[in-house]
């Protein structure tokens, strides 16, 4: 009951919160009623709060409970694509002058490049829509339980309605307000953590004592795909075109201190529980136990705002998207409430349709966008024209390594074992995404040098 009252009060402030826009601008770039842009620390606080979602939260928790500290530095370790993240928004709109990711690979790659992009971020939002209404209906009772059903379908309703008012405006006057609650109860939790009986910090740090240790894996995993992971993060992105170039980058900057603090508290919950764990219990179970109910509320209230704040914007992103970048309907903020529904529809199809595993939707997307690092390492730092065979088959190659961990990770294929001797599914994931790199680095080399003969040719 008290959770209801939390989810109650936090969705009537931000429809409270969230203005009437009636502006393209408002609606898809977050301009306020004067056509101003928003200013730093809107952006900062929007920027931490749609990327320390709930899937994110129990993600760090659930790594620090299994691998240990290892486990929560790894998630933690994603949070430096705030840093990448804002390196490629300040390339592409002030050197390259380009006003969204999509322009710039129309540029240099043309319907391929917007295409393919387009597939792989539109899977994003719908797999943020989904993975985040999980975590709450899981929350209110077990999965295909009335208690599950009516969590997830109210929750969904409710965001997509206060949503549907500002759009991106909404999203940003929310999110403000949703971070600083966030802030406030990751704070008590990590006072309830440090305090806590058998706390000690040697005893973290030393939870990962393996230097093999899927934990340690995943950190090498993290630190190849922060690259290019960014890119494809339509919610990022779409933050890092609004203010001037100072601001901007600012905002980028304290994200990243901030978020990865924000993460290592719950990475800290999940590694203090999983050294005091008894066999076969669950992360939540030892929580309960070790903590009481009242800071469980805690946990589950943080988990439940930042899912709020990660709907919101993730929905504000899917209307840009299909309305403004891919052009399928006139730049009108009903068209955009319409985008946004249909996104919600198809978040709630693949919930119900049974997936379970909130991890693997990070790696499969985080591996899917690795066609990405050569773009930004060739064309965005580079400033080099690349043939766009190199850039289909660095697509192709990252594409077929994120359905081959997924069918890895599930079960249903066994290839990799074989050839490399590994079993743990994190060291598979870090071969597909060396070889990714690999293959698409050297796509791009070979594209360059066959543009760049085929110049030398013309002139001669």
């Amino acid at each position: 009951m008290s959770l209801i009252l939390i989810v109650g009060v936090m969705v009537l402030i931000s429809f409270l919160l969230s203005p009437r826009t009636k502006t393209a601008d408002g609606f898809f770039r977050g301009f306020n009623e004067n056509g101003a842009p928003p200013s730093l620390w809107t952006l900062v606080f929007s920027q931490v709060t749609t990327w320390i979602f709930a899937r994110s939260l129990m993600n760090a928790a659930i790594l620090g409970y299994y691998y240990g500290i290892a486990g929560a530095l790894a998630y933690a370790a994603y949070y430096l694509s705030f840093l990448t993240g804002g390196l490629i928004i300040d390339r592409i709109r002030f050197e390259h002058g380009q006003d969204s990711i999509q322009n710039f690979l129309r540029d240099h790659f043309g319907r391929l490049g917007t295409s393919s992009y387009n597939i792989v971020v539109a899977v994003r939002l719908l797999s943020e829509v989904f993975a985040n209404l999980l975590v709450i209906g899981v929350l209110f009772g077990a999965a295909g339980s009335n208690a599950y059903t009516f969590g997830v379908i109210a929750i969904a309703v409710l965001t997509l309605g206060y949503s549907m008012m500002g759009g991106l405006r909404a999203s940003l006057r929310t999110d403000v307000f949703q971070t600083l609650v966030l802030i406030a109860v990751l704070m008590m939790l990590l006072m309830q953590t440090l305090t806590g009986d058998h706390f000690s910090i040697q005893a973290v740090m030393a939870s990962s004592p393996d230097a093999s240790g899927p934990g340690w894996v995943l950190l090498a995993v993290a630190l190849l795909q922060i690259w290019s992971y960014p890119m494809h993060d339509p919610v990022m992105m779409d933050r890092g075109f609004l203010a001037d170039r100072a601001t901007t980058w600012r905002s980028f900057m304290h994200a990243a201190w901030i978020s990865i603090i924000g993460i290592l508290i719950f990475g800290l919950l999940g590694v203090h529980a999983g050294l005091l764990k008894s066999e076969g219990e669950a992360l939540v179970a030892t929580l309960t136990r070790l903590f009481g109910e009242p800071t469980m509320l805690l946990f589950n209230a943080a988990l439940v705002i930042s899912a709020l704040s990660t709907l919101d914007s993730t929905l504000s992103s899917a209307a840009k998207l299909s309305i403004v970048d891919m052009r399928l309907a006139a730049p009108h903020p009903n068209n955009g409430r319409l985008a946004m529904a249909l996104f919600l529809v198809g978040g709630l199809f693949f919930l119900f349709l049974g997936s379970k595993d909130l991890f693997a939707a990070v790696a499969v997307s985080g591996t899917a966008s690795m066609f990405l690092a050569p773009v930004l390492f060739f064309c965005i730092l580079g400033r080099r024209r690349v043939a766009r065979w190199s850039y289909a088959l660095a697509f192709c190659c990252a594409i077929t390594a994120g359905a081959v961990y997924m069918l890895e990770a599930g079960g249903q294929l066994t290839l990799l074992e074989p050839l490399f001797g590994v079993s743990h599914k994190y060291a598979k994931l870090l071969i597909l995404c060396v070889g990714v790199l690999a293959a698409g680095c050297t796509a791009f080399a070979l594209g360059m040098r066959s543009i760049a003969l085929k110049a030398g040719e013309e002139m001669a």
